[in-house]
Formats: structure tokens, sequence, C-alpha cells
């Protein structure tokens, strides 16, 4: 197959080289005896070998091909990946309660008054100079997930671990290693010739997220720096939607004869991803290709916020003394929000700012004071990750059931949520869903009546809301084509037929 997809963004454009030239670069670049395709994805990674005939998943975790895309450093920086890091953190983190202390900035000197016999002012005690309060004594490890989501934005180059400043790249690196490990480990028996792991086709979404206009350049930067470390000298990079497409045409090629529009829907954790491809025979050409900041991990912020923002007091009022009066007035709760929707740094609430209004409001002893013991509870004990957890279970329970129940016995939660009421919540993010695809169609001047097949993959794509949309616009139209595996599969045969691109030097 062929890909006649124009140059993107960020890459480099094949030069009209001279025939000898052209002889040159076929010997220094000749196809490897397998291709190897990597998905590192917002929520979880997968890997994939191709041989010229077979797709082969790579086994990442012991009883998984798919692994959890989490880092975990200890106190020691010793790093586990995957679904051993999530564990670590869970035993050694979860219910614990977290102990900030201020952080010490350096030491000042003061002076006794008197001069010395040298004609210098006389020192007293030395005393510590401390800055804001938020060190976590107590805390046995950090746990990253979703660095994906951070790899466009320019403002976060570094996460702090302990004492020590990390770059995203140095949190990726790990997983990489231990995929690179897995994929030597287990080559398929087809590969008999001696086979060098230095080479491997790399996914990355239409757009990362982010604001910033150099996002894509930025983030690409970034993942190149980190394969790099782990090896991977010789990088390719492919559009996961179209590797998604490539692995569906690959395994259909049966179907190589019909002429067809197909709409591939990668619609994963952090990314929402299409690309329609017009194929013909055993080539197929990318149309376009479109993608939005729209994933798993925004759902799951969402219902975070409409179903445990209320439990925990947002919406409820305090008292407090003036000058001359009682003033009364909402709970200021909105300075809790984006600490408590963001995990990996919620233990940054337990700081006096934070935890003396809800002492006081605690102690009015009214029906809402316990929503407020709820939100103390849920910061000294570092429940958050946990509380995520249940709303992700939540919410992969109501794809299979109508109703599913939120248990979270650590603060006293229980109750049930039905799948209406859960589309409901996450009605504007499914009205963007829709909308994204309507403006792909649009800006190819195509109706849904056009399209042939739509290849939905990606673990958002089995939310039933999802599926109906998707089924309204195209009926009798929509597979659904391996959600967790298809974009690694696919960039494996990419890398294979030599279709990735090579990152442009900046």
């Amino acid at each position: 197959m062929q890909n006649h997809q124009d140059s993107l963004p960020g890459f480099e454009t094949p030069n009209q080289d001279s025939p000898e030239e052209k002889g040159d670069a076929l010997q220094e670049n000749k196809r490897p005896s397998i291709g190897i395709g990597i998905d590192y994805g917002t929520s979880n990674s997968a890997a994939a070998i191709f041989d010229g005939s077979t797709v082969h998943l790579v086994q990442l975790e012991r009883h998984s091909v798919i692994m959890p895309s989490a880092t975990y450093i200890d106190k020691d920086f010793r790093i586990s990946t995957g679904q051993g890091a999530i564990n670590h953190y869970i035993e050694s983190n979860t219910g614990r309660t977290v102990e900030l202390s201020a952080e010490i900035l350096g030491e000042g000197r003061t002076t006794t008054g008197q001069i010395g016999d040298k004609g210098l002012p006389e020192e007293g005690n030395t005393q510590l100079v401390y800055g804001q309060s938020f060190v976590d004594g107590g805390q046995q490890g950090r746990l990253f997930r979703g660095i994906k989501r951070l790899l466009g934005s320019t403002d976060s180059p570094r996460l702090m671990v302990f004492d020590r400043a990390f770059r995203l790249v140095a949190l990726i690196t790990p997983l990489l290693l231990r995929i690179r490990k897995s994929i030597e480990l287990q080559l398929p028996s087809a590969v008999t010739a001696p086979v060098i792991i230095n080479h491997a086709c790399i996914g990355h979404p239409v757009n990362f997220e982010g604001s910033a206009e150099n996002r894509n350049r930025a983030a690409l930067d970034m993942l190149s720096e980190a394969y790099g470390y782990a090896e991977f000298v010789n990088q390719a990079y492919y559009p996961e939607p179209i590797a998604a497409a490539l692995s569906y045409l690959h395994e259909n090629q049966e179907q190589s004869a019909q002429s067809q529009i197909l709409l591939a829907v990668d619609f994963g954790g952090g990314t929402l991803d299409l690309c329609l491809i017009r194929r013909e025979q055993s080539e197929f050409e990318v149309m376009a290709t479109h993608g939005i900041g729209l994933g798993g991990d925004h759902i799951d912020q969402v219902l975070f916020k409409k179903l445990l923002f209320p439990l925990l007091g947002k919406g409820e009022r305090w008292k407090r003394a003036g000058e001359d009066r009682e003033i009364e007035t909402l709970f200021p709760f909105e300075e809790y929000e984006d600490l408590l929707l963001n995990w990996a740094i919620s233990y940054m609430l337990n700081q006096n700012k934070f935890t003396t209004p809800l002492m006081k409001r605690i102690s009015v002893g009214d029906e809402a004071s316990i929503k407020f013991q709820r939100l103390y509870d849920m910061i000294k004990s570092n429940y958050s990750y946990l509380v995520f957890q249940c709303i992700k279970e939540l919410k992969a329970e109501l794809s299979e059931a109508e109703t599913a129940k939120l248990d979270i016995p650590e603060l006293d939660i229980e109750f049930e949520l039905s799948r209406q009421e859960f589309e409901l919540m996450i009605g504007d993010l499914l009205d963007k869903f829709s909308q994204s695809i309507s403006d792909l169609l649009q800006r190819v001047d195509l109706q849904s009546s056009d399209i042939d097949l739509v290849i939905r993959t990606g673990g958002s794509s089995l939310i039933p809301a999802v599926k109906r949309i998707l089924e309204a616009q195209f009926p009798g139209k929509v597979i659904e084509h391996d959600p967790f595996t298809s974009v690694a599969a696919g960039l494996a045969i990419a890398d294979y037929e030599g279709l990735g691109e090579k990152l442009a030097q900046a």
C-alpha cells in the first residue's frame, strides 16, 4: 500500500534527489526485516511487531499487551513503570495522612549590632528561611500519568519529585526502555536473522493538547529525545488515526478491489483524532486529518465536577466575623477546584490557607459540615487518585450496563448513576465530538452519505453515546476496530513499509 498524504506540520518533505542520490538513500534506508510500532498513549501504551505478513502484539504486562502509561518514583529515586508503578503508589500513599512542611529556601544571618576586632559586624544566630508550605514530608513517592497531555504545554517543562526537578522526557524514557526490552524478548519466531532493535515508527496525535502555536513541534521534539534515550535512534513518525486505519486495511485486504472513502475515529484518553482516507485497490490516499483535545480524561474531570463537587461542599455558604457584623457568603470552593481535578498535585491542598477555612466550616456542625468533612478527609488522607479510579470504573461499567454504582467508602459516598444521567452530564463533550466530525467533512466538501466505512477505535469510543452518534450519522457503516491496539499495529506496518516520516531538524 502507498500513502500519498501531504506533508504534515513539523515534518520534513523529502527532497527530489537525483537517481544516484536515490540509490544511495535506498542503501542507507533498506526496508527493516521487521517493523516496530509504539503507541505511547495518554492512559495506556501498546507496541507491535510486523514481519511482513503478520502483526504480533507485544506483551507489556504479565497478563496483558496493554500497559498503563504510568511512572512512579520513590524517595530513593527508584523508578517503576506500568501497573507496577500504580501498585507502588497505591500501597505507599493512599490513605496516609499528608504532612506538609515549609520548604527551606536558604539561610539568613543576623548581627549582634556590635563591631568585631576586624571592623566587621559580629554574626548572630543563623536562621533558616522558609518558603510556602508545600513539601509533603510523608510522601513515599510520586506517580505520573497522562504526561502525554503536557507535552504540548510550554509552561510546564519540569515536574518536582521531592527536591529534584524532572523534565517530562525523563518521566517518559523509563516506559520506552521497558517497551524496548519487551520487544527484544518477544521477537516472532519467524524472524531468524539477527535483529537490531534501534528503529521504530512512533505515533502522535494530529494535534497535541495546548494553546501554544508551536505545541506540535515542541511535543515531537520531546518525544524524539525520549525515544533517543531509549536507543530508538532510527525514528519515524506517523499520525495515530492513519495508523489505526492502516491496521484495518491490512486486516481486510480482500476488500482491496473496492473503491472506498473511510473515516477513522480514534477517541482516546487525551485527544480525539480523525482522518479521511480514499482507498483505491491496493493504494490509499489521506484526504484530511483533524484533531482536538478531547478524551477520556476530560470526561473523568466533568464527572468529578458534577457528581462529587456538590458532595464536597460546592454551593454551600459560610459565615465569618467582619469588623462590625457577621458576613455570610458562598464558601470559596473555586479555590480548591483546579487542585482537586489534578490528582497528582492534590496534596498541595494541605496548606493552612486551604485547611483552616475547612476546619472552621466543619465546626459549625450543620448538615453541610458533613460535606466539608469529606473534603477535609480527602485532602488529608490523599484519596484523590482513588476517587478518580472509582470514576473511571463507573464510566466503564456504564458502557456495559444501564446503571452503575459509585462506591467510595473512604468518603462515605455511595449512589447509583444511570447511563442516561451520565450522558446528560457529558452532553457538551458529546456535542464537541459530533462537531469535530462535521468540521472534517465540511473541510473536504463531503456529506455523511459519501463515507463508505467508519472505523471506530480508542478506549473512549466504547462509550455507548459515542457509538450512537456515529451510527446515527453513518447508519450501518460503523465497525469497531481493536480499540486499544489498532494504532500500535498500524505503526508497525508503517515502519515496515517505510511510510513514517523523519522529524525535521529544528
